[in-house]
């Protein structure tokens, strides 16, 4: 994600991310302007409805641009009640009309 916005919305940009697991990995001034640039990753996961919490953060001085950057393991086990992969996964099942619940193995193998 690329953030271009006023030096002194910064502060929001921040705070905005850390509540979406986000990680800033630069942030450049723009030369002759009260300008900067920020560079972050944000999961795509936590990206809906980005824009308008950013632009709520920041008064609506904050431009954002999504770009997809690469693909990275989600930390945590998707079998433990309560993790974040546990929701994420439980989300999705949802979303897809699956059981919450995830199958055990034995549901798969052949029974003969």
């Amino acid at each position: 994600m690329e953030i271009q916005c006023p030096d002194d919305a910064v502060g929001g940009i921040y705070q905005c991310l850390s509540q979406r697991r986000g990680i800033v990995t630069g942030e450049d001034p723009v030369q002759g302007t009260p300008l900067v640039n920020m560079k972050a990753f944000l999961p795509v996961a936590e990206s809906f409805g980005f824009t308008q919490a950013l632009r709520a953060a920041t008064s609506g001085r904050a431009f954002p641009q999504c770009v997809f950057s690469h693909w990275e393991l989600l930390n945590g086990d998707p079998f433990e009640e309560g993790s974040k992969t546990f929701d994420l996964v439980a989300k999705i099942r949802a979303r897809k009309g699956l059981k919450v619940g995830i199958p055990l193995l034995e549901n798969f193998v052949d029974k003969m």
